[in-house]
């Protein structure tokens, strides 16, 4: 049984203290924020710790408002001094349970969060995503994907400067062509792998536009 070690404040704000540091992470968010539509008027951000990919997404698109869901008190915390006097609404939830209801989006973000999913909630929660995209929606996701083998996923972790032993038990890992799969399962066009390093890629869709 997969031990989440997310719903512990400590492990959370750990990772905040070492994100900096993860190599190519700026990449990661530069790919991501290319693929957000310009105009959008709502986006809505999965898993947004201390609201740091909302952010910039907001900035990079003025005008638009943002939701951001998390399930961890310290981390909205964080958020809501981030945002405050923003248009951001932050709503505790966790991506275990069904997203809920909040109305239409232009495009859905995430960043380094939906693999602490199983497998199984993620191809459940990509089709949430496309039912709350409106037509010509984009959903991007920056996510932590599987190597195609040990000695690769081995390799990655010593690029992180962490062993085996040290790696966190709460990844559920599958590898870039089964998200693929899932989007495309859920309906999403255009799906592909955007970028990627290793064990982080960018794997976005979209919902079909009106005719």
């Amino acid at each position: 049984m997969t031990t989440n070690l997310w719903v512990n404040e400590d492990h959370a704000l750990a990772y905040l203290r070492e994100r900096d540091s993860l190599p190519h992470r700026v990449d990661a968010y530069e790919q991501l924020l290319e693929l957000v539509p310009a105009g959008i008027e709502r986006v809505l951000d999965l898993g947004t710790g201390d609201g740091v990919l909302l952010d910039l997404v907001l900035t990079a698109r003025p005008g638009a408002s943002g939701v951001g869901l998390d399930f961890g008190e310290e981390m909205l915390r964080r958020a809501a001094d981030r945002f405050a006097r923003r248009p951001v609404e932050l709503v505790q939830h966790n991506l275990d349970e069904p997203l809920p209801d909040l109305g239409l989006f232009d495009a859905v973000v995430s960043s380094f969060a939906i693999h602490h999913c199983s497998p199984a909630r993620v191809k459940l929660l990509y089709c949430e995503v496309y039912d709350r995209l409106r037509p010509g929606g984009m959903f991007v996701n920056a996510e932590h994907v599987d190597s195609a083998t040990p000695v690769l996923h081995e390799a990655f972790l010593a690029k992180l400067g962490r062993t085996l032993a040290e790696d966190d038990p709460s990844n559920q890992l599958v590898g870039t062509e089964q998200h693929l799969e899932w989007l495309t399962t859920c309906g999403f066009e255009n799906v592909d792998v955007f970028w990627k390093w290793r064990e982080l890629a960018v794997v976005a869709g979209e919902t079909p536009a009106l005719v």
